[in-house]
């Protein structure tokens, strides 16, 4: 900027002095070349200067990242944030994708960092898992998908945790079986308590014994039936392991259909079994799962009990993914709202005077065999049990 500055003053005294000569030059030749002179060396000292300069122009704008990138991005910040833990296996390598799987190799997750890369790295098929934690042993689910990025092998695997839902789940059902087991034991001491009372006090009254006898027969009974609920119990606890063979549903169908068919039509209804195909087989229990389906057509035939064109539907077929499902539905009232997890309690029934067992027999059948059951809400209304295995 001093430079610039140093030759503008140049020029100008240049000119200043070109002026000077010119204005006392008259008519000496040697004094107009010298003026002259003087202007060209001011013009050629401040030609620069007067040059226009270039204006900058303004930085263009960083170019905006295409859409595909801005997608993996928040693709890659959902991925970060799954609950879940999660690895992509290469070879051997195992990379973590979501700061789940991270937290569970760093202090503070897994005892053994070592030893949960082998588990992940060895386990060939999905399923539970053990895992020994900083906070004690915990259950997780461990998944497997393989499959193959650009010509090589590789395998998805990822860790759900288990724990906290599944003591959640056992609270629940504990905390709701102890009130159905304290209700129905209740429903019998409280009036044998009364009646021995009474019992007690017409001994001390001469000609009460029939009064008596009654009060003890009615004890009698009580004590009978509390000791028939504890039978019962134990033998819903305690059921025999499955034997697993070979069951041709054509058959068992066809058995179940001649069994209860009669049953409905004499009540003015229908019962159907329907198989998705002929040679449908499931590896099972025969005796086991036929006792489930009996007791799912009882329920079903007491629900509709009220219904003038009662109807049975069951059917067999193949499901998604392979499984093979079985549906027991009925055009009765359906289960009442918020009903729906406690009907399978032990004792537990949403029917006036039912024992609530049936359910509980069926669910620990099926459970045994590797099957699941639940039930379902139609469209039609009823009420619908499957039984996937």
């Amino acid at each position: 900027m001093a430079f610039e500055r140093g030759r503008l003053l140049g020029a100008a005294l240049c000119w200043a002095g070109a002026g000077a000569a010119a204005a006392t030059a008259g008519t000496s030749a040697r004094a107009w070349v010298a003026a002259l002179v003087l202007a060209l060396i001011g013009l050629a000292i401040g030609f620069p200067l007067t040059r226009p300069r270039p204006v900058a122009s303004p930085a263009p704008p960083e170019p905006a990242p295409p859409p595909d990138h801005r997608r993996l991005a928040v693709l890659q910040a959902h991925l970060e944030h799954l609950p879940v833990a999660a690895w992509v296996q290469t070879g051997d390598a195992l990379q973590p994708l979501t700061s789940r799987a991270r937290r569970l190799e760093a202090p503070g997750g897994v005892r053994d960092r070592a030893a949960l890369q082998v588990l992940l790295r060895g386990t060939a098929h999905s399923g539970p898992v053990v895992l020994d934690t900083e906070r004690g042993s915990e259950r997780w689910q461990l998944r497997r998908q393989p499959l193959a990025l650009d010509g090589r092998d590789q395998a998805l695997l990822a860790l759900v945790p288990l724990e906290h839902e599944l003591e959640t789940e056992t609270l629940q059902a504990w905390q709701q079986l102890v009130q159905v087991l304290t209700h129905e034991i209740m429903n019998s001491l409280t009036p044998i308590k009364s009646l021995s009372q009474t019992a007690v006090m017409l001994l001390d009254e001469p000609g009460t014994e029939a009064e008596l006898r009654l009060a003890l027969n009615a004890i009698a009974l009580r004590a009978e039936s509390l000791s028939t609920f504890v039978t019962t119990y134990r033998q819903v606890s305690r059921w025999p392991e499955p034997v697993m063979a070979p069951v041709d549903l054509h058959e068992l169908f066809a058995r179940l259909q001649q069994a209860v068919g009669p049953g409905w039509l004499a009540r003015g209804g229908e019962a159907s079994f329907e198989l998705g195909s002929p040679s449908l087989r499931l590896q099972a229990d025969e005796g086991q799962l036929e006792q489930a389906l009996l007791a799912l057509l009882n329920n079903a035939e007491q629900a509709t009990a009220e219904q003038p064109a009662p109807r049975l539907w069951v059917q067999a077929r193949q499901g998604r993914g392979g499984r093979l499902q079985i549906s027991v539905r009925d055009n009765g009232p359906g289960v009442p709202a918020g009903l729906e997890r406690q009907i399978f309690l032990p004792f537990f029934s949403a029917r006036e005077g039912g024992q609530g067992i049936g359910l509980t027999v069926v669910r620990q059948l099926v459970h045994g065999m590797g099957g699941r059951v639940r039930h379902v809400r139609p469209l039609e209304g009823g009420a619908a049990f499957v039984m996937s295995f």
